[in-house]
């Protein structure tokens, strides 16, 4: 039933291979190697794939990889014993070859190949002819007790229950009689022990306790009420009620805003990258080397400093590493990781270094952070190319504009910054337009007309040959979104503007006909790029938040090849310090990459994410 079993190296060589059908696998091995081998998703080794249900196992000692194919609605009990038989049958038969790294010898391995495939199908044929029989209830404990037996009686020394790790015979059936109970007046206690008992609680009635003198009570601290924050340039609301309303005229532009002649300029070309400081004044490294083996159990240095046991040339098996993966796990959680995410990841560790040889001096806990650190840095890796300029310069070569979307729950800041990245654009001679879908909030309309106007006093026309590069396409509330975004993309066109940024209305992940909405815009515009908008405060909700939105993208689309989420925006990334998990759980749900990552209250503030960066904090 099997259509395919291959066994390959990690890399790339083919060393066997067996198809049973004339079908064409390569798609779908290739899939897995892409998806979950070189993105370290190694914790579930189970993959589909057009039909297909990709079952593999990896071998870490000599790089090599097993793996099974047949089709998904085909439940086959027997995969998991036969691939762990295939793979003790291949080592113990060309070990010599391996540990040589003789890859290009000749493999004949179809005899033992059909005697484990048979013994795998018959042993699971077995086991479904046998399924497993349930205890009768002559043979439980609770068949043994009697009702004399669960009596308790005064005096009566209770019977000692046999401990969990012996083992109980339930061979001999044994029926303890009730001890002989203590002589009664017709089951009534006597007059003289009843009369001892009332004595003895007038005896504790008569004792008084003694009377315990209380120090004197402090006068209670005043407690020091909530004072406002005072914010720079914030003015006062002493006179609130006599302000005027003020207009939205494009002459007032000037006279309201004065340029920061220090921002412009500063954003030409590629972003810069982010920079992360850590909070911890010690390097656990270090800690880890210094603390005495001995010493191990009891330090609290570092977080992997009592995992240090050294590890002389052994193969790592799953009981070893499982202190130090705790550990990692609850590490992982605290700087702001999804939980179910950073379970992953520790599975995926486990299944890549289980079995590998360890060195006289490499110690487990070393071993398993270099391991999980590597994981992480590909996962924060873009897997394509995500180049915006590039691709708006080939968008002009089109005569037609480049069109970025924006979508997020409430209040993470979208408009915000969405405004930061058109103020890169302008540095880099781009025309934008804002088309305003924010039908909905009320003021989103007026946010977005504000940061036209500071954005063309920072790059007033004057200084682009008398064009103006930023300008605002709005129709008011309570029209739809997707035919505003359809008016403003073919306005661009007709205005030679190269650049449309999309900002959509904050919906929760939950509300259906929001998401709908979303939908529909994206489905009829056919935006270039569609970028989730996430804060870097949140751990598991952002999980949900991006598996939904994709979820919701993809089944309200009613098209075969749905346009989903491309990248992330991650936003108010200043906030949190060295807490720098979301970005590994965005990345890890959608591997899509983080395009921008907003740092700050001016249009300067926009970075890219660096991996190495963001994972050496991650690790501290």
């Amino acid at each position: 039933m099997l259509d395919l079993f291959t066994i390959f190296s990690k890399g790339g060589i083919v060393l066997w291979c067996f198809q049973s059908t004339n079908q064409i696998f390569t798609p779908s091995v290739n899939a897995l190697i892409k998806n979950v081998i070189l993105q370290e998703r190694t914790g579930v080794n189970l993959f589909d794939h057009n039909g297909l249900q990709l079952q593999y196992k990896l071998d870490n000692e000599f790089d090599l990889v097993f793996v099974v194919a047949y089709q998904k609605i085909l439940q086959l009990s027997y995969v998991d014993k036969f691939l762990n038989d295939i793979h003790l049958e291949f080592r113990d038969k060309y070990k010599n070859e391996l540990t040589e790294k003789l890859y290009f010898q000749d493999f004949n391995f179809m005899d033992i190949y059909n005697m484990t495939l048979r013994s795998a199908e018959n042993w699971g044929k077995i086991q479904l002819k046998q399924p497993k029989q349930m205890r009768t209830f002559e043979e439980s404990v609770k068949s043994k007790k009697t009702v004399s037996s669960m009596i308790e009686r005064k005096g009566e020394e209770k019977p000692q229950k046999p401990s969990k790790k012996k083992e109980v015979n339930f061979s001999e059936e044994k029926i303890l009689a009730p001890p002989s109970p203590k002589p009664q007046t017709n089951g009534l206690i006597d007059e003289d022990t009843l009369a001892a008992n009332r004595a003895k609680l007038a005896k504790k009635m008569q004792k008084k306790k003694p009377d315990v003198k209380k120090s004197p009570k402090s006068p209670p601290m005043e407690k020091a009420g909530k004072k406002p924050r005072i914010w720079d340039l914030g003015g006062t609301n002493k006179d609130l009620e006599t302000l005027e309303r003020t207009t939205d005229r494009p002459e007032d532009a000037r006279s309201n805003y004065t340029p920061d002649v220090e921002m412009v300029g500063q954003m030409k070309g590629v972003i810069k990258d982010l920079e992360v400081e850590s909070s911890e004044d010690e390097d656990y490294e270090e800690e880890i080397e210094n603390v005495p083996i001995s010493q191990n159990k009891t330090s609290k240095g570092g977080m992997f400093s009592i995992f240090r046991g050294l590890v002389g040339s052994k193969n790592l098996t799953k009981s070893d590493m499982e202190p130090v993966l705790e550990k990692m796990k609850d590490h992982l959680i605290s700087k702001n990781v999804a939980a179910d995410i950073a379970v992953k990841l520790c599975d995926s560790v486990a299944t890549k270094l289980e079995g590998k040889v360890l060195g006289t001096f490499d110690s487990v806990a070393t071993t398993v952070k270099n391991t999980l650190t590597e994981s992480l840095v590909q996962i924060l890796s873009p897997k394509r190319r995500v180049d915006i300029l590039r691709d708006c310069l080939e968008a002009q070569k089109a005569n037609r504009p480049y069109v970025i979307t924006f979508c997020g729950v409430n209040g993470v800041g979208k408009s915000t910054n969405l405004a930061k990245i058109c103020f890169w654009l302008i540095e880099n001679n781009m025309r934008v337009l804002i088309a305003a879908c924010d039908t909905f909030r009320a003021g989103a309309v007026e946010q977005l007309r504000t940061h036209m106007k500071y954005l063309n006093v920072l790059h007033p026309p004057e200084k682009h040959g008398g064009r103006q590069m930023v300008q605002l396409y709005e129709k008011g509330y309570g029209k739809d979104a997707a035919g505003i975004a359809m008016e403003a993309i073919k306005f661009a066109r007709d205005s030679k503007i190269d650049v449309v940024l999309i900002d959509t209305a904050g919906r929760m992940q939950d509300n259906e006909p929001l998401m709908r909405a979303l939908t529909k815009l994206i489905k009829v515009n056919e935006p270039d790029l569609v970028l989730f908008v996430g804060e870097a405060l949140v751990g598991n909700e952002a999980v949900d938040q991006l598996v939904k939105f994709n979820q919701a993208l993809a089944d309200y689309s009613s098209s075969t090849n749905p346009h989903i989420i491309d990248g992330i925006v991650l936003t108010k990334f200043d906030t949190i310090d060295d807490k720098v998990g979301a970005a590994i759980s965005m990345t890890y749900i959608t591997g899509q990459p983080i395009v921008f990552v907003g740092t700050g209250q001016t249009y300067t503030d926009l970075k890219a994410l660096n991996a190495n960066t963001v994972v050496h904090s991650l690790m501290k």
